[in-house]
């Protein structure tokens, strides 16, 4: 009801200012337009919706896949992109004027999309409807189960995954005619995926895991009814739909997939990949440049790494470098546990030593976990899941245990500082306890903004006080070369015919990340195209705002306070995140 109401006053608001304008300021008319534009678009994106904290649809699947969904979600695009034109940017500032300008280019960026048929390919190695419902599904992330009701909307949305996975078949099936599909070599790690999620005793299936936390105040008959509805769920509806899907792409599918990579050789495919590229870095490189900026920068970080390797007295190549980093034993855990306790003494190191650099700081903690082993195979190294807006859960650093040798112990550091504090964990949930901006924007997401400030906190581990080992600044060094590595693999897989081979050649040759995770990141870019591109250009027009403001500011240029300059206003394109810095630079030297 009260998002219903929400959107009915945005309506009446809409309607007054038609006939009285004067009467309703254009900032108000904004944000009762936005907040009803996003209670829409979680009605139509339920899963969405319970991963920013909004548990009001957990009872709800969605049907992505579907051609309604696709429908549904442009009629919601182009009625809010026209009522937003009718307010006049011109009177609005501040905060209302920046909601404005960003709300309308999502909203533009929204319909530009529909020219690609993106709806064809719903599943990856990476993502797929299946793999979301195991990490909802399996506990401890987005999803409650701390009441019994949590456990009714649970088994209410689950019993929603056989409708939904026959749309993801048949949206798999209209791309086949019509020459939409992914890579058959990469696609066809998904087959033993989906075998791990189905599992022939209910009660061994990471589904029944939740109901095994019902707390004990449960009646035991209450219980046990449930129990068996969760039986019966993995057994009647989850298992024979995960076992169609997994059938379908086995046995049509994959016969059908194309045997390039590229994203070029799909139909439209190169005006799609250029279209990628400027959303995933908000700027206006083109893929050429994209790649040329890359191979630059492979080439300086391959300098800092030899600079390393004598500075340990290593005498031979850098390949032989890379061979020995890969070898020596004392570089990598025994044991899982290991790894993940390290984690949480780097934790408290970087947590003790953030007020130098920090003057705003996130009230939501994090904790440090292994990826769980249904993904663990084709996950990447680490990754991070934010924390609950409503202080319920803490963020959830990921860690992936399943292969040691991919987990050195020099990179831990970095990893940390990316994954965690002063990265990801910090930035989004500064973000999303930003309660006097629109929710659009406390849960926005610009790869070239997050992932940028991901990257560029790695590079302030010094001034935190680590990278004093010269082989945790390799492993700083190691990170920010794969992400110099993805500006030109994956623009030289979409826009240059790279092949699948050449591109793990590369990496092989420019670093010592092991081999299962050179696969892996290739597999991803595959994929993702586009995506993977965000880091490194983010990154480097982050630490370029720096320079310029240390530069014009001098003495003035406070550390502290160009962090929360870059922060304050959640997620924003690239673009105007330069422009927000420059107007606050400007302002700092007119005071002096």
């Amino acid at each position: 009801m009260l998002h219903r109401l929400a959107i009915l006053c945005c309506a009446f608001l809409l309607a007054s200012c038609a006939a009285a304008p004067a009467k309703i300021p254009p900032g108000e008319q904004l944000r009762a337009l936005v907040e009803a534009h996003y209670d829409e678009m979680l009605e139509l994106n339920p899963l969405q919706a319970t991963f920013t904290g909004d548990h009001r649809f957990d009872d709800r699947l969605g049907d992505p896949a579907s051609p309604a969904h696709e429908a549904a979600m442009l009629d919601l695009e182009r009625r809010y992109l026209e009522a937003a034109r009718r307010i006049d940017p011109a009177r609005l500032d501040g905060q209302d004027r920046l909601t404005w300008d960003i709300f309308v280019r999502a909203r533009e960026r929204s319909l530009a999309a529909a020219r690609f048929p993106a709806r064809l390919l719903p599943v990856t190695q990476q993502y797929s409807l299946p793999l979301v419902l195991a990490i909802l599904g399996g506990g401890g992330s987005a999803q409650p189960f701390a009441t019994v009701a949590d456990h009714e909307r649970w088994l209410a949305r689950a019993a929603e995954a056989p409708r939904a996975i026959d749309s993801t078949i048949a949206a798999l099936r209209e791309g086949m005619a019509r020459g939409v599909t992914q890579p058959r070599e990469v696609l066809a790690s998904i087959v033993p995926q989906l075998d791990s999620l189905i599992a022939e005793d209910p009660e061994k299936s990471l589904f029944f895991g939740p109901v095994r936390g019902l707390p004990e105040s449960v009646p035991a008959a209450e219980r046990a009814v449930l129990e068996a509805r969760y039986r019966n769920l993995i057994a009647d509806t989850l298992n024979p739909s995960f076992a169609k899907l997994r059938d379908f792409i086995r046995d049509e599918y994959l016969p059908a997939c194309r045997e390039t990579v590229g994203w070029s050789d799909l139909p439209d495919g190169a005006a799609w990949y250029d279209f990628l590229v400027a959303v995933n870095t908000t700027t206006d490189m083109t893929a050429a440049e994209i790649h040329a900026l890359g191979l630059a920068e492979v080439a300086r970080i391959r300098g800092e790494m030899e600079q390393v390797a004598r500075q340990v007295g290593f005498e031979g190549s850098l390949a032989d470098f890379f061979r020995w980093v890969q070898e020596e034993p004392s570089f990598y855990f025994d044991d899982p546990r290991g790894l993940i306790d390290g984690y949480g003494e780097i934790k408290r190191r970087i947590d003790s030593a953030l007020p130098r650099l920090f003057r705003d700081f996130p009230r939501a903690d994090y904790e440090v976990r292994p990826v769980e082993p249904f993904r663990a195979a084709t996950a990447a190294g680490a990754s991070y899941l934010s924390a609950a807006p409503d202080g319920s859960r803490p963020g959830i650093f990921y860690v992936n245990t399943f292969n040691l040798k991919a987990q050195p112990k020099f990179g831990m550091e970095t990893l940390s500082l990316h994954e965690a504090s002063p990265g990801h964990h910090f930035q989004i949930s500064m973000a999303q306890e930003l309660t006097d901006l629109p929710r659009f924007r406390r849960f926005s997401s610009y790869v070239a903004y997050v992932e940028g400030w991901a990257l560029y906190a790695e590079s302030l581990g010094r001034e935190l006080g680590l990278f004093t080992d010269p082989m945790q600044w390799y492993g700083r060094l190691s990170d920010e070369m794969l992400r110099a590595m993805r500006l030109v693999v994956d623009t030289g897989l979409h826009a240059k015919g790279w092949s699948r081979e050449q591109a793990i050649q590369y990496m092989r040759d420019n670093s010592s990340l092991a081999g299962t995770d050179i696969v892996a990141e290739v597999d991803r870019y595959i994929v993702m195209p586009g995506q993977a591109l965000g880091y490194k250009v983010g990154d480097l027009r982050i630490q370029a705002l720096r320079r310029e403001a240390e530069a014009a500011l001098g003495e003035r240029f406070d550390i502290r306070e160009f962090h929360s300059q870059v922060l304050r206003d959640g997620a924003l394109p690239i673009d105007v995140l330069e422009a927000k810095v420059r107007r606050w630079i400007g302002e700092v030297a007119a005071r002096s």
